[in-house]
């Protein structure tokens, strides 16, 4: 357990062939930690007899000696690869994390393909989470992340992507042509359920009071949606970070304008200059919607 909790391990193997009892108990040390319940963990059992006692231990997979060499490999590798698929996805949402999301961009940036990569955003998500609680603001991510999946899936279908980096923060990526179809779709759909995720007498006025965080009083309106979006219409990139910070930058702006929003980045890259220097950004036009 000291190794799992300090190096966190692809993969363990107990030999419960002849200490079955031991084993047991250790499985399910590992799977009782929440650091190392992720962890795939592999019984080796000498005959069937055991088969039940090994999977109640919360063994992810049982090997036995008759096992051929070649049998052990494959089952070891689908293992590997089913874990690397969960931990890959947001344990709230079950939308893939940061790690699918870059990796998605860079395939598209390989393909050649034209698309816009999408930040979705919530306003006054901080202030919902104070009046009310970390079970509600759960409640209206999974709200969130379902309206993202549904609309994007549903116009764009498979050329359509939905990520969640953490919180309230999604990205979603379509084809340049999908653009306003799927955005307008994501606030209409939003800004009709956001105020049932509020109380009778908050959703009647619209707003409500909350302290900011000198502890006065203001104003705080119901939740709205706020997407900047990133195109490479204009614009070469040769990695997926420099969608990410553009995307980011996109979203902050959207977050100054009143109510839901999607805020397209129109500007773009300027030639090289005659030195060879490093192509350098110039501004234009940011279109709102």
């Amino acid at each position: 357990m000291a190794l799992a909790l300090r190096g966190r391990p692809r993969l363990v193997v107990f030999d419960a062939r002849h200490a079955i009892d031991s084993c047991d108990h250790a499985c399910r040390r590992l799977k009782a930690d929440s650091y190392t319940s992720v962890v795939p963990a592999v019984l080796w059992i000498e005959s069937d007899e055991s088969l039940g006692r090994a999977f109640d231990a919360d063994a992810d997979e049982v090997l036995r000696e008759d096992n051929s060499p070649a049998e052990v490999d494959q089952r070891l590798a689908v293992l590997l690869r089913r874990s690397d698929r969960d931990v890959r996805v947001h344990p709230s949402t079950r939308l893939p994390g940061t790690m699918e999301i870059e990796a998605e961009i860079g395939r598209r940036m390989a393909r050649g393909e034209k698309f816009a990569v999408c930040y979705a955003d919530l306003d006054h998500f901080k202030e919902f989470n104070d009046r009310y609680s970390y079970y509600d603001g759960d409640r209206v991510i999974r709200i969130l992340a379902k309206i993202l999946h549904d609309v994007v899936k549903g116009i764009a279908g498979e050329r359509g992507f939905v990520g969640h980096i953490g919180g309230d923060d999604f990205i979603f990526v379509v084809p340049l042509a999908l653009i306003a179809e799927v955005c307008s779709e994501i606030i209409e759909v939003f800004d009709a359920l956001a105020p049932f995720q509020y109380s009778e007498q908050d959703r009647r006025a619209g707003y409500y009071f909350g302290k900011d965080r000198r502890g006065q009083l203001h104003r705080v309106p119901l939740m709205t949606v706020s997407i900047g979006v990133v195109t490479n219409e204009r614009r070469h990139f040769t990695h997926a970070a420099q969608v990410s910070e553009l995307a980011t930058e996109m979203k902050s702006y959207a977050k100054t304008l009143p109510g839901s929003v999607y805020t397209i980045d129109r500007r773009h890259d300027a030639p090289d200059d005659d030195s060879g220097g490093a192509r350098r950004n110039v501004a234009g036009a940011v279109e709102e919607q």
